[in-house]
């Protein structure tokens, strides 16, 4: 439980987890910084969000930073360039991005702009997201790899599509859909491109490892594959397969991994080349982590390894691997989705109010108070940073037995008010001692004790893998960083949910049930940021209680060290989400009104209140979802 020492923002990992992009100002606010343009000044978070404010623009909301969705893709890009001119590799390298990861058009329009001079392509995982791929003018190398179980409507339009110049690859799944897929293309008479997955053997350590190995849910095993082959040669359709992918899985921690998992992706090829399939392109999917902690290192929410050392072995172990079986080095291709987004978008909001867990003062035990009241009170007495474990026991103590008492009937309202406040007095004691002394009682046992800081957003909505699997992102206060904290909290979230709370905090020295906080300031907003959200939190987000979707802002930092507005999306409406859960609003408005009309027929309401009473559910109808 302790808030160390330290320099006050290092308490937070900035320097691991910000990439050089999340800064600390001098004036104790975070800072972004511009990677196009290393030498410009941070731009103070808190100053964007002031401005923002004064445009109409309200929190909470996800700020989308175009200039690091450009910076990421030029560095996926250039790292395999760098990698491949290095080594003499003699083959291309062609990314492209999974939409799945997040479909926002914004995003999505930019990724696209971004990568033309890449020839950067799509991922479609899903007729929709086909869809969407294909209202793109991609580059003209570019590919959309269409990758999911395929219908015979799916099928069609991306093999017709061929027909405008798309690189659309129709990567095979399953033995079922290599008939499909010949009967749509033998009626359509349009070659198509094609692709086939293959189940790769190895499996990944980390939190998504069962996305990989022989278990994974997509991609055929060899004797799926040999009879494919043998299909699309019956057919005389062999000549269009040009593709191999594999999933090497998702989020992979440990860089060995990758190579593994792409030797034996190769060692595939290399034999499907064999058989006389004429392979041209190596898929080898997704699987590129994001350093969420800073720690680098082969855990879940971390990564091992850098961008630049992926792509180098990736690329060394490819070009082994083809010059040992005397093949030609394929044209790469990755589907990395998370490391291309995450950092571009954040998740701010504000703190409503706070629900503290200790006292500063506390009532001395009055004349006719059981003696546990007494008993409690005298632990002030013997405080000390020798003491605190005796301390905790005895408070627990003595609290737990007048609760006992109260239930039962022996003590009364009073005096049991009097006892939690004597108690929370006694933690707070406790509290300030853990922070300064070197002796301490534990972290689980102060984390019991933490504040419960109210804030407003929905958990289930902005950040539902942080609810649903325990998904671990940056979480920092955008202000005061030159200030030591003097609070820990929990954040909760405004549904009425006792799941809607985050408590497990990214810490300088490791994972902490607690966030070291400021007491709320009385004159001012007190921020929160959560970064790297751009991956799935977007899209996964439900209705809990009807938290829509926030308000959206996409910026672009400016050498000057100022920022652009790009565009701005305004959140959900009260009548959008009510439509979502197919109530339509105005049979909602209709039918309060009828309600409001009864009651001044019956005298209940006088007819001048009826202006009041419909213009407040009017305006609450057509209102943001959350806390204005």
């Amino acid at each position: 439980m302790n808030i160390p020492h330290a320099v006050p923002h290092e308490i937070y990992g900035i320097d691991k987890w910000g990439k050089d992009l999340i800064v600390v100002m001098e004036n104790g606010e975070i800072g972004l910084k511009n990677p196009l343009n290393p030498d410009a000044p941070a731009i103070s978070l808190p100053e964007i969000l002031r401005d923002l404010e004064d445009r109409g623009v309200h929190v909470p909301m996800i700020l989308r930073v175009s200039s690091y969705l450009e910076h990421e893709i030029r560095h996926i890009n250039e790292c395999f360039a760098e990698a491949i001119e290095r080594v003499a590799y003699k083959g291309d390298y062609r990314g492209v991005f999974p939409i799945k990861v997040n479909q926002q058009a914004q995003v999505v329009d930019r990724i696209v702009e971004f990568g033309k001079p890449y020839n950067y392509g799509l991922e479609a995982g899903s007729k929709p997201e086909l869809v969407i791929a294909l209202a793109h003018r991609l580059a003209k190398e570019a590919l959309i790899v269409c990758n999911g179980i395929k219908d015979e409507e799916f099928i069609s339009l991306a093999t017709l599509s061929r027909k405008i110049g798309f690189n659309t690859v129709i990567v095979l799944e399953s033995p079922k859909e290599v008939d499909t897929v010949i009967e749509v293309v033998q009626k359509l008479g349009v070659e198509p491109i094609l692709g086939v997955r293959v189940k790769l053997t190895n499996q990944i350590t980390g939190k998504w490892e069962e996305s990989s190995g022989d278990r994974s849910t997509f991609g055929m095993n060899t004797d799926q594959l040999v009879s494919t082959v043998d299909k699309l040669r019956d057919a005389g359709l062999l000549h269009c397969l040009k593709l191999q992918h594999s999933h090497l899985g998702s989020q992979v921690p440990d860089v060995n991994d990758v190579r593994r998992a792409v030797s034996e992706a190769c060692r595939y090829y290399t034999e499907l080349c064999a058989e006389g399939v004429p392979l041209t392109h190596l898929d080898l999917g997704g699987g590129l982590g994001v350093d969420y902690t800073g720690e680098k290192s082969a855990t879940e929410s971390s990564i091992n390894y850098t961008i630049r050392e992926y792509c180098t072995n990736v690329v060394e172990t490819v070009q082994y691997a083809m010059d040992a079986a005397e093949v030609d080095h394929p044209t790469l291709v990755t589907e990395s989705g998370r490391a291309v987004v995450a950092t571009s978008s954040m998740l701010i909001f504000n703190v409503l109010e706070a629900t503290l867990y200790d006292a500063p003062t506390a009532p001395a035990a009055q004349e006719g108070d059981h003696h546990l009241i007494s008993d409690l009170w005298a632990i002030t007495g013997y405080i000390s940073a020798e003491r605190l474990q005796e301390c905790w026991n005895d408070a627990n103590f003595y609290r737990n037995e007048l609760r006992a008492l109260f239930h039962r009937g022996y003590i009364d309202l009073r005096q049991m008010a009097r006892a939690e406040r004597i108690y929370l007095h006694l933690m707070a004691r406790i509290k300030h001692h853990t922070a300064f002394d070197a002796i301490s009682v534990t972290e689980d046992q102060m984390s019991r004790l933490a504040d419960i800081y109210h804030c407003n957003f929905s958990l289930f909505q902005s950040l539902p893998d942080v609810w649903a699997i325990d998904q671990l992102h940056p979480m920092v206060p955008l202000q005061m960083l030159n200030q030591t904290p003097d609070r820990r909290a929990v954040l909760s979230d405004i549904t009425c949910d006792s799941d809607g709370k985050v408590d497990r905090f990214i810490l300088n020295d490791g994972i902490s049930r607690s966030l070291p906080v400021h007491s709320l300031p009385d004159d001012q907003p007190y921020y929160m940021g959560v970064f790297y959200v751009g991956a799935y939190q977007e899209t996964l987000g439900d209705l809990h209680n009807l938290f829509g979707d926030t308000n959206v802002v996409t910026i672009d930092l400016r050498a000057d060290g100022g920022f652009d507005l790009l565009h701005e999306q305004e959140g959900d409406t009260i009548s959008e989400v009510l439509s979502y859960v197919e109530f339509d609003p105005q049979d909602c408005v209709a039918a309060f009104r009828k309600m409001v009309d009864e009651a001044i027929s019956t005298g209940a309401l006088k007819s001048k209140d009826r202006k009041l009473l419909m213009g407040a559910y009017r305006d609450s109808i057509n209102g943001y979802t959350y806390y204005e």
